[in-house]
């Protein structure tokens, strides 16, 4: 199946990790050479201004009269219900006359009380209807009868065990006060621990307002523009606004003024966290640094609380710079998410930003740089001039671009004579600057593994294919599948090579890798920025030449060609529904673009039913065009599909100019 280059996946570059902050490393802001201040801050705190509560946390009242109530509440329980005893109290004359009618069944004295248990319950003297089953009593002193005798006679258990006492008041209060004291002790942990964590903060959210934003201090190892290559637009652009921090008046005395937000915004991995910091190890002035998802949390209004925060930091260190990353999290337009009309969390969060880059207060000062990949999900609100005054796109590399990021990522990566970092970019087409230096890294490992003294050419190639290939597969394959799979790739190699406008084929292989069997390579000579009918036209009739050779060769198919087919609809339909290339169709657009937002289950905004099923008609009628020239090309050509076959079944892996030379082209 033929493999293509495409821009790999965000790899995630977080933002400068700055040591702690120090009052003594705070600097001065830039002034105007006669001395007065060059920025007005507006809407910021004195330096003596309020301070943060320390110690103890702030616990709401409501909060404290609930523990009291709770308190006197377990004290009345401990005291009338706790420890009570549950014998009945009965007269001793009473007593003496079951004793006599020997219906006791055992006795526990001291002194001259006196406690027990009946055989048979008797009626309460002073309640008819309770029954007595466990007593007490009391022997008077001048009782002169012989109690023991007749407790002997009857047959009576006279205990030897202590007598049951009530429990004492001490313990009562002790065993009633102790779980609400316990609990109270928990509360003051939790909120020593929330405000802890948080690092102090607002009273009332414990500390959960304060924002989380690192700031940036200088250091040897910073990040600067010599170590950016391959987006020199963007980077002027970023220059100029350091220049502007640094030399205001330049600026000021023509009347401009600085962008209050610039936008970087660009596919994943392009460099716009990294352009942040090289603008953070440039500028001469505080630099913020916080991840939008880092505004919101599960209490309501803490994300709108530490934007606040933020801001208030920033100002009182002005000018500054705060970098927002990833700011599609929060900034997303209002009212496109399922939320509860504009009270949703991430909708307040979102407010409150706009009102601190261009609200009634002013933040004049303070720069907001901020990231994205995808600013067409971005509220209107925010992009506006006067909030994000400055939009940067950072594209992909170039070939020119390509090299010197090559160049930058094989600064402490030794080299061998083989290694032409100019053929490399050029077999890169579409990688990004991540993808570049992941590819390097995987030459240095794969250099390592082999042993080399240094990265070779090969172990460069072998890292480009482990990355757009897949790693190999050791399982065995049977023969008649190495055959077929062997004729497949063959197929798809040499309709690349056939087909007027194909990319080169750079190598082919029946190697298993990732989840396919085998793999045919093909990438561009030169950077393409637009495609020609023709072009996506070889494109289909390649991607259909596997299984055309199968076909062709076996006279039966088999599942192998699935993402030969996904790739070849895919293409035919962009071709019908988005670029206007048939005539049925006309010159129209039917399907969204890759950046349109449309509602939930909505294949086109306008499209009808009839147009989108004239559509698939179209794509058939394309894709069924290109696999009739795919047959009739192989069948053209059939001795040199054979010969080439059968060198990949010999070999495995052919390279681009070795399958030009088998095929004889």
């Amino acid at each position: 199946m033929p493999v293509r280059t495409e821009p790999a996946e965000e790899t995630g570059e977080s933002p400068p990790a700055p040591a702690a902050e120090s009052a003594a490393v705070r600097r001065t802001p830039v002034g105007r050479p006669d001395g007065s201040q060059s920025w007005k801050v507006e809407g910021t705190e004195p330096p003596d201004g309020p301070t943060k509560s320390g110690g103890f946390p702030r616990i709401p009242k409501r909060v404290w009269r609930f523990i009291l109530v709770l308190l006197a509440f377990n004290l009345l329980i401990s005291l009338f219900a706790g420890g009570g005893d549950d014998r009945e109290r009965v007269p001793y004359t009473v007593f003496v006359v079951e004793v006599d009618a020997a219906n006791v069944a055992e006795v526990t004295s001291r002194g001259e009380d006196i406690q027990g248990v009946f055989i048979e319950p008797i009626v309460d003297p002073t309640d008819e209807e309770n029954l007595i089953d466990s007593f007490k009593t009391e022997r008077p002193a001048f009782a002169e009868d012989d109690l023991l005798e007749r407790l002997t006679d009857n047959g009576v258990v006279v205990n030897a065990k202590p007598i049951d006492d009530p429990t004492p008041f001490w313990q009562r209060l002790l065993l009633g006060v102790l779980p609400t004291l316990l609990l109270v002790g928990i509360v003051v942990l939790v909120f020593r621990a929330i405000r802890s964590r948080s690092g102090g903060g607002p009273p009332g959210l414990g500390g959960f307002g304060r924002s989380k934003a690192t700031r940036y201090e200088q250091t040897g190892s910073r990040t600067c523009f010599d170590d950016i290559a391959g987006i020199d637009e963007a980077e002027e652009q970023l220059e100029e606004l350091v220049d502007f921090l640094r030399q205001p008046d330049k600026y000021t005395k023509l009347g401009g003024s600085i962008p209050k937000g610039v936008l970087l915004s660009g596919p994943p991995g392009t460099g716009k966290t990294l352009l942040a910091r090289a603008v953070a190890g440039e500028a001469d002035v505080p630099f913020f640094s916080m991840s939008a998802s880092e505004f919101i949390e599960m209490i309501v209004g803490v994300g709108a609380s530490r934007v606040r925060d933020l801001f208030k930091q920033a100002k009182e260190a002005a000018p500054a710079i705060v970098f927002i990353d990833e700011l599609d999290a929060i900034g997303r337009a209002r009212g496109s998410s399922n939320s509860m009309g504009g009270h949703d969390e991430r909708e307040q969060t979102l407010n409150q930003i706009l009102t601190e880059m261009d609200g009634f207060s002013g933040s004049e000062g303070v720069i907001v740089l901020a990231a994205t990949n995808r600013p067409e999900v971005l509220d209107s609100a925010l992009m506006r001039p006067g909030r994000f005054d400055r939009h940067v796109v950072v594209s992909a590399p170039d070939h020119a671009g390509r090299e010197a990021i090559l160049e930058i990522h094989t600064r402490d990566v030794p080299l061998a004579d083989d290694v032409d970092l100019a053929a490399i970019a050029a077999m890169t087409p579409g990688m990004v600057g991540a993808d570049l230096r992941n590819l390097m890294n995987e030459s240095a490992l794969t250099a390592a593994r082999n042993n080399h003294g240094s990265v070779r050419h090969g172990d460069v190639t072998n890292a480009l294919e482990k990355i757009v290939l897949g790693a190999e597969r050791r399982i065995v394959i049977d023969e008649d599948d190495r055959k077929r799979t062997a004729y497949h790739e063959s197929g798809h190699a040499l309709l690349g090579m056939l087909m007027p406008g194909a990319d080169p084929v750079r190598k082919v292989s029946i190697i298993p890798r990732g989840q396919a069997l085998g793999v045919t390579f093909q990438s561009p000579e030169a950077d393409r920025y637009s495609y020609t009918k023709t072009y996506l036209q070889g494109r289909l009739v390649g991607a259909l030449g596997g299984r055309a050779a199968e076909e062709l060769v076996f006279d039966e198919i088999t599942t192998g060609a699935e993402s030969d087919l996904a790739h070849a609809t895919n293409i035919a339909r962009q071709m019908v529904g988005r670029w206007g290339m048939s005539d049925a169709v006309g010159l129209v657009t039917v399907l969204p673009g890759a950046g349109d937002l449309l509602p939930p289950g909505m294949a086109s905004a306008t499209a009808s039913a009839e147009t989108l099923a004239l559509v698939d008609s179209e794509v058939r009628a394309i894709i069924g065009e290109a696999y009739r020239i795919a047959i009739d090309t192989l069948s053209e050509h059939r001795a040199q599909l054979d010969q080439l076959t059968e060198s990949l079944l010999e070999h495995e892996t052919l390279d681009g100019d070795q399958i030009y030379e088998v095929v004889g082209l």
